[in-house]
């Protein structure tokens, strides 16, 4: 039954749906709505200070940032272009790897072992994938941790390396710089721009502009290390970092310091190995092993770490390279003959040596073995005879008799780029001079055991007034032998006969020797008051050794550029012309034996040698000589302050005699003892008077006789014998010689 009086129509599914043919019921009309009145407009608000202040800023960020969205989208445009035609300017890797300005100077022993390097060392191109993985992973673990995923710059390490400068008190950027290997990459290669010898006026310069940062010079960088990765690979960027890396010690690339320092290739390098390399990227001549091994090991430590803790090496590879940290090749550690190394460089030709554009291998005359032997002399003596603390400086040249260097050290710190006391250092000479006096008045026809006075003895010096030289123990001898006025060096007796041979004479054989700069004028000539360097002293005392010929001491053999078989230039010293005549020669090597025998260089005998030599003391002992030979090599020490401060209590007979003797105590052990090739008077040295009353050797051969007994007398009392009854006159007589022995025996 339907309700009624409801109001509504019934609810059937036609009505639902729209379906059926029952046409919908119309919905009774709305009653209108009533018309609303127009609203009033509303009264406009006051702005207050405030307000209008919100508004303009509100204003003036809008055109900020309308300005700001388009600016950066013109500017990304621009660093897009930029970088685009940064990368289409690029070229191949191949290019890049080497871009040093000079070569590089291999040196080798007379061996021909490699002891020392020069210029720039680049060990050949190798690739990242080439190299040991724990080089890479030394390196990116030290260098950019995120180097496989940046783009060539990386905003967070930047971010932080300005934190870290700002905390520490420095510049934003001075100190981290916050770069990645693409960035340092892109410093190396100096942003494209090549090194020209005509618009830098050095190599050193170039590179300090390369390596300054500013703002600009960042910003170029950034595009640079950008372009590098559009137009490269990873690896591609990396292996130009791995070979144009400085690592010290004048190495250029991974390859390189990895020869120079362990002697092995970059390809085969262990953790601890590679922790040192990539260790040198941060400070690479204050962290170069050849400098300070355990500064270079101290950072190799904390690179070992890094590469712990991310994920390069477990703990066994860790524990490992901390353990057992990378260790010096035999050659690197020696640090061998770098005073020599820096003489062969300066002596050679700048084009092959100093400002060489080629790689160049240099065979030289070192001997590694004397070499060491000498170096450890002057240590030995320092620290065991030589106070602590004391500023004396010395040093050794030893080389053979035909001028060939086998080993020079230059000071008490022998390393490379240090002054070098051997080839640089002006001294007067002293004693050690008179020699040369002995070798002119030899060469002339005098006789070892001729006799010279040793008498007081003034000289009038034009515009100076009276000369008047004393002995060092300020006694007189009388009249004695050349051969014990050389061995006791005596003053006076070398003035004399300095005089009496001639001063031009003198001068003449010291220059023909190689003694050549200024000789003194004066009589002062005969007591060493010119100055000479210890090489040339050395090499002088060899031209005695050879015979009488003068030699130019060298230590270059040849010059080759790499890959060529043939030297491009020889050897430019050795044996030249006579000086004195063999006979003359050899009689003043048996007076120079005799110095060591029973003279004033006794401290330099070696047990078992015939050695000959000469001390050198000069005035207020401000320098103190030892130079001596044995029958194959010729050493020369030198001794005294750089600042020609006088020594205490030092003579030539004293530490310099010490220093040689324990030089070539250690270059001749081992070695077969050799006579020293001297011609002894009339065969011997120790005279006495035999029972016929004829002056005599320990063989029974007559001496010449002066032809004065009393001469001869006193040339028996000179070398301890009995007092000769009568002496015999010579068969024939030399009126030149005899004119000279009565000069000499004059008062």
């Amino acid at each position: 039954m339907g309700r009624q009086g409801s109001g509504k129509p019934p609810l059937v599914a036609d009505r639902r749906y729209g379906g059926g043919s029952a046409k919908a019921a119309k919905a009774p009309p709305r009653a209108a709505a009533p018309k609303r009145r127009a609203a009033a407009p509303k009264a406009r608000r006051r702005r207050g200070p405030l307000g209008w202040l919100v508004g303009l800023v509100r204003i003036v960020l809008h055109a900020i940032w309308s300005v700001v969205w388009r600016a950066g989208v013109v500017a990304t445009l621009l660093l897009g272009a930029a970088v685009a035609w940064q990368a289409s300017r690029l070229p191949g890797v191949e290019t890049l790897v080497d871009g040093r300005a000079r070569g590089s100077v291999t040196l080798l022993d007379r061996s021909g072992e490699p002891f020392a390097w020069r210029g720039d060392q680049f060990g050949g191109m190798v690739t990242a994938g080439e190299v040991s993985p724990h080089l890479v992973h030394a390196v990116i673990a030290t260098e950019d941790r995120r180097f496989w995923w940046h783009p060539g710059v990386d905003p967070q390490g930047i971010a932080s390396a300005v934190r870290i400068n700002l905390s520490e008190g420095r510049g934003p950027l001075s100190g981290n710089g916050g770069s990645t290997i693409s960035q340092q990459t892109a410093k190396l290669l100096c942003l494209g721009r090549p090194f020209r010898r005509d618009e830098w006026e050095s190599e050193a310069d170039y590179e300090a502009d390369c390596r300054r940062s500013t703002i600009a010079r960042k910003v170029q960088e950034a595009v640079y290390a950008m372009a590098m990765e559009l137009r490269y690979s990873k690896e591609e960027i990396l292996t130009i970092y791995l070979n144009r890396a400085y690592l010290g010690a004048g190495t250029r690339g991974f390859e390189a310091a990895a020869q120079r320092y362990f002697g092995v290739s970059a390809r085969e390098v262990k953790p601890a190995e590679a922790a040192m390399l990539a260790g040198l990227l941060k400070a690479p001549s204050a962290y170069a092993p050849t400098g300070n091994l355990q500064r270079a090991r101290d950072r190799a430590a904390v690179v070992v770490g890094l590469m712990a803790d991310q994920g390069y090496l477990d703990e066994a590879q860790r524990a490992e390279a901390l353990e057992n940290p990378a260790r010096l090749s035999q050659t690197a550690s020696a640090r061998m003959g770098g005073a020599f190394a820096d003489w062969v460089m300066e002596s050679g030709p700048e084009f092959f040596t100093r400002d060489t554009t080629e790689d160049v291998t240099i065979r030289t005359t070192l001997d590694p073995r004397i070499q060491a032997a000498a170096q450890e002399a002057l240590s030995h003596v320092f620290e065991t005879q030589v106070r602590a603390g004391s500023k004396a400086e010395a040093a050794i040249v030893v080389m053979s008799a035909d001028g060939a260097v086998r080993a020079m050290v230059g000071g008490r710190q022998s390393g490379a780029g240090q002054f070098n006391r051997a080839t640089q250092a002006l001294r007067q000479t002293g004693s050690s001079f008179k020699p040369f006096i002995y070798a002119a008045a030899l060469d002339l026809g005098l006789h070892p055991m001729d006799l010279v006075d040793d008498t007081p003895l003034c000289l009038s010096i034009v515009g100076s007034g009276d000369w008047c030289p004393d002995n060092y123990d300020d006694t007189f001898k009388g009249r004695i032998t050349l051969t014990q006025a050389l061995a006791e060096s005596r003053n006076i007796p070398a003035v004399r006969l300095s005089e009496q041979v001639g001063r031009e004479n003198v001068r003449n054989v010291a220059q023909g020797f190689g003694i050549g700069r200024d000789l003194a004028a004066g009589p002062a000539l005969a007591l060493g008051a010119s100055e000479s360097t210890l090489l040339e002293m050395t090499g002088a005392y060899a031209g005695i050794l050879n015979g009488g010929s003068a030699v130019v001491p060298y230590g270059l053999i040849d010059v080759t550029l790499q890959g060529e078989l043939e030297p491009v230039m020889g050897a430019g010293g050795g044996i030249r012309e006579r000086v004195i005549q063999e006979t003359a020669a050899r009689e003043l090597t048996w007076m120079m034996w005799r110095v060591t025998e029973d003279g004033t260089g006794s401290r330099a005998r070696v047990p078992g040698w015939e050695v000959a030599g000469k001390t050198g003391t000069t005035q207020a002992a401000r320098d103190a000589w030892f130079i001596g030979f044995s029958a194959d090599y010729v050493t020369g020490v030198w001794m005294g302050y750089d600042d020609n401060t006088p020594l205490s209590g030092v003579t030539g007979g004293g530490l310099p005699a010490d220093i040689w003797r324990e030089t070539m105590t250690r270059v001749l052990a081992g070695e077969v003892p050799k006579p020293l090739p001297m011609a002894p008077p009339a065969g011997g040295g120790t005279s006495f008077v035999d029972p016929n009353g004829v002056l005599a050797d320990g063989s029974g051969e007559p001496f010449r006789s002066t032809g004065d007994p009393a001469t001869d007398a006193a040339l028996a009392e000179a070398f301890g014998a009995p007092q000769a009854a009568a002496a015999q006159p010579q068969a024939e007589s030399d009126p030149v010689l005899d004119a000279l022995l009565s000069i000499l025996g004059a008062q």
